[in-house]
């Protein structure tokens, strides 16, 4: 039986490449990912240990005790214990650092990699003997000397355009900085090199901005050759107060930093799994349809095999000995595959301003096993069920007819567990229609419903395949002869139709279903924003820790085209237990930059004591306006009885409770902070970049603060529906080629049972681009079939998926992309027609003398 399956792979190996290219390409993906993974992971710590290559242990000061002052804390660290630890046995250099983060603007003035703050390293210049700086190898000019003068990377000097000499201007936590470039260095550390950014000061400058004068945050010791990292630690240790200092070896820094950079970069490898994971569904079906119409061509062969004394057990064995054949093939093209995409993936997932690390390519067992058994698991278990059914049908039927009827058992099977899958897996989603909360449970009761709702569609493919394509083939009828006879090929095996349809459907239900989702959310947030903001600029913060410096808002309000500039006061404040975010505004300003929907009261009764709240709030709390309520504000520890002036409708850009700014201001964690400016300006809504680098001149260029127009909060709060949007097109394309892949292999085999038939047409007149004709209408009909049905279930999922986005945003309605769906339509249409150019043209060639002298 192993010998009759060879032979078979061997006789019809043209007919399965197409399956060998379904599995090769989910096999390429799932592999590819992993390698990369493993290679990504291994640069990262090669590049880690690069960093601390030389660096025996590190001394840090301990977290601070509650209540405890941190500089009294960390001022454990200094040159006195510089000194103490060069004389510990062991220790062959001391190297003091003063580290911490700052973010940069480049030439232009833009803040640099502002989505990457951890990795805005900043740290101090430290000469050895020599006057260099053995971590920082000087490339270009000189060492920062006195608080004027900045030093940075390469690639920071690339990706910002910054030059020698030039002025740069950066943050660290607050105010603004400009300093003058004298040097730039290279560096080995995987923070930098995945795409952050570096900044050296002179060591003064950076005690005194990272830690305190004459103070460090950290102390890098080297060790004698012969000396254990390990034993050099503990060493260190012993004289250190335990309390207040530790000691950690640069082995397990260089691990730590390479695990942290993983985490931060880990997004970039679940992507391709993703794509593995839709192809390999998707191509599972072509797998299955292949085997199905193989057994099927080959039945007076089984059946001669029974009838020669081989079991049922035997043939079924010798079908998927042939799957496993072809499994392992698909397994080693896929593998090599996968290799080339391995090392493509970092120039495709990074770019020049983020790069991902380079290195030799690890080929892991895991790699390998899993290109394995993923190929071969889904070729073998996709060919399980068409050889067990091959298995079953007697010698003698077998003998009297090279094609079985379908089983009316399994019709009946199908006619019934079909629309009690349809009844669940759309009742689940139904039931959501109503629930209005994207909570954990209901998200995944979502999941489970689409994914109930795709399984119902492929098993009732079979028994929607005729009505639906006698409806196309009204269409298709306007072409004569051949639109009836490509409508009445199709309808000859429903099952092949319906599984040759399904790769299409899939990828269409998604696409359809993501289109609508990502267009409908992005419509809400435009709306939401439009709505809550009467401001045409939001000047903010990066980080809940930085502040507007308040003079920057009168310089806001005297920039040229600025109409009214209002600063807002961001906090807390604790009403009945719950915390709630309270805005601080100007009463007389308000309503120029915030669109507030008053249900009752009035917002220029705001003062101390007095404040409005939102919709949600009072209804929660059971308070209206006049009415009184007992509230903690900010940094207070006090709490008493607020007069509550007004009720406004829930408003993203207000929190859920208004206050008076000096109030707010007041109570805050930081006194006379201020979080935002709400700009409005004369151009009446139009924006411009004129107008926005004006804005930035004025809160002087600081790279930690963002000047936003209303498109720009749009896209910062749409950012995982764009990346959604991005994995909804690449989905499309797998689901496309794959598609295209079922439809010729369908075709193609199809061609070849009609033979006979083909040479008839061709005898009795029909010419080769009647055939060809007649061929590629087959496969728009399945294509549209596919299409129909992939729609049908994408909309309906995405409507009733949208009632949990609906619970998020309120202004969240289903809004239907008409141009993306309808660009998917005629893809659709144009795969069929594009799959059928090889089998029409093969169908056309045949010789009608030949043809009908086919066995």
């Amino acid at each position: 039986m192993l010998r009759t399956a060879l032979r078979n792979v061997l006789a019809h190996k043209a007919r399965l490449v197409m399956t060998v290219l379904a599995v090769c390409l989910g096999v390429a993906f799932v592999s590819g990912t992993l390698v990369f993974a493993d290679s990504s992971a291994a640069a990262y710590r090669a590049a880690a240990s690069r960093n601390f290559a030389g660096i025996a242990v590190t001394v840090t000061a301990k977290e601070p005790p509650p209540g405890a002052a941190a500089n009294e804390h960390t001022s454990v660290l200094d040159d006195a214990l510089v000194r103490k630890l060069a004389d510990v046995p062991g220790v062959a250099a001391v190297r003091p650092s003063a580290d911490g983060s700052a973010t940069l603007n480049a030439a232009d003035g833009t803040p640099m990699r502002a989505d990457k703050a951890w990795a805005h390293l900043a740290a101090a210049y430290v000469p050895g003997a020599d006057g260099k700086d053995s971590r920082y190898p000087l490339v270009k000019g000189h060492a920062p000397t006195d608080g004027g003068e900045l030093a940075v990377d390469s690639g920071t000097a690339v990706a910002g355009h910054l030059r020698i000499g030039d002025p740069v201007t950066l943050a660290t936590d607050g105010p603004v900085m400009t300093k003058r470039l004298v040097g730039i260095v290279s560096t080995k550390d995987s923070r930098v090199t995945a795409g952050g950014t570096l900044a050296l000061f002179d060591k003064a400058t950076a005690q005194r901005l990272f830690a305190t004068p004459g103070h460090y945050t950290g102390i890098d010791l080297s060790a004698t050759p012969g000396t254990h990292q390990v034993e050099l630690s503990n060493r260190v240790t012993a004289m250190l107060p335990a309390d207040r200092a530790e000691a950690t070896s640069g082995s397990a820094q260089a691990a730590q930093q390479a695990t942290n950079v993983d985490m931060q970069t880990r997004g970039y490898k679940k992507l391709p799994l993703v794509f593995a994971g839709v192809s390999l569904f998707i191509g599972s079906f072509l797998v299955v349809n292949t085997f199905t119409m193989l057994v099927n061509r080959r039945t007076r062969e089984i059946a001669l095999l029974r009838a020669i004394g081989a079991s049922r057990r035997q043939v079924v064995r010798s079908v998927l000995w042939e799957a496993l054949l072809i499994g392992l093939a698909a397994s080693a093209a896929g593998f090599v595959v996968g290799l080339g995409i391995a090392s493509v993936l970092p120039d495709i997932l990074g770019t020049s301003a983020d790069p991902l690390p380079r290195g030799p390519l690890v080929i892991g067992p895991r790699s390998i096993v899993a290109a394995l058994g993923v190929g071969v698991g889904v070729t073998v278990l996709a060919a399980w069920l068409p050889s067990r059914r091959a298995a079953k049908v007697a010698p003698v039927e077998a003998m009297r007819s090279a094609e079985q009827p379908p089983s009316a058992t399994r019709s009946r099977i199908r006619a019934v567990a079909g629309p009690v899958l349809l009844v669940v897996g759309a009742g689940l989603l139904i039931s959501l229609t109503g629930a209005k909360d994207a909570s954990e449970k209901n998200l995944n009761s979502a999941m489970l419903g689409c994914a109930v709702l795709v399984i119902a569609m492929i098993v009732l493919a079979p028994l929607l395949a005729t009505p639906v394509i006698r409806l196309i083939g009204r269409l298709t009828r306007h072409f004569g002869i051949t639109g009836h006879l490509a409508q009445e090929n199709a309808l000859r095996d429903p099952r092949r139709t319906a599984a040759t349809a399904s790769a299409l459907m899939i990828s269409t239900a998604l696409v359809a279903g993501l289109a609508v989702l990502g267009n409908s959310t992005g419509q809400a947030l435009d709306h939401r924003a439009a709505a809550g903001l009467g401001a045409d600029y939001v000047i903010g913060t990066r980080t809940a820790t930085v502040a507007i410096d308040p003079a920057a808002v009168q310089r806001v309000a005297d920039t040229p085209g600025v109409r009214t500039a209002t600063a807002v006061a961001d906090s807390t404040v604790v009403i009945g237990g719950s915390v709630q975010g309270i805005s601080g505004v100007e009463p007389d300003t308000v309503k120029d930059v915030m669109k507030l929907d008053l249900t009752s009261g009035s917002l220029a009764d705001l003062g101390p004591g007095r404040i409005a709240v939102s919709s949600t709030v009072a209804r929660e709390h059971g308070v209206s306006a006049g009415g009184r309520i007992n509230a903690g504000m900010g940094r207070s520890q006090d709490f008493k009885k607020y007069t509550v002036v007004a009720v406004y409708k829930d408003n993203p850009i207000a929190d859920g409770v208004l206050g008076s700014r000096a109030e707010v201001q007041q109570n805050s964690f930081k006194p006379g902070s201020v979080q935002r400016i709400l700009v409005r300006t004369d151009s009446g809504g139009a924006v411009s970049k004129a107008t926005e680098h004006r804005l930035r001149t004025a809160v002087g260029n600081n790279p930690l603060l963002k000047v936003q127009d209303r498109k720009a909060l749009v896209r910062e709060a749409a950012g995982a529906t764009g990346d959604l949007l991005t994995l909804m097109y690449g989905l499309l394309v797998i689901g496309v080629v794959i598609a295209s892949l079922g439809i010729v292999n369908t075709l193609a085999m199809s061609v070849a049972e009609r033979t006979r038939e083909i040479g008839v047409l061709r005898a009795i007149g029909m010419d080769r681009a009647g055939i060809r004709r007649t061929i590629r209408l087959e496969a728009v009909t399945v294509a549209a079939f596919g299409t129909l049905l992939g729609l049908a279930g994408g909309l309906f999922s995405a409507w009733a998926v949208g009632s949990l986005a609906n619970g998020a945003m309120e202004q969240y309605s289903l809004a239907l992309p008409w141009g993306t769906l309808l660009l998917v339509c005629l893809l659709s249409l144009a795969i069929g027609a594009t799959a059928a150019a090889l089998p029409a043209r093969r169908a056309a060639a045949l010789s009608p003398l030949e043809a009908v002298a086919e066995a």
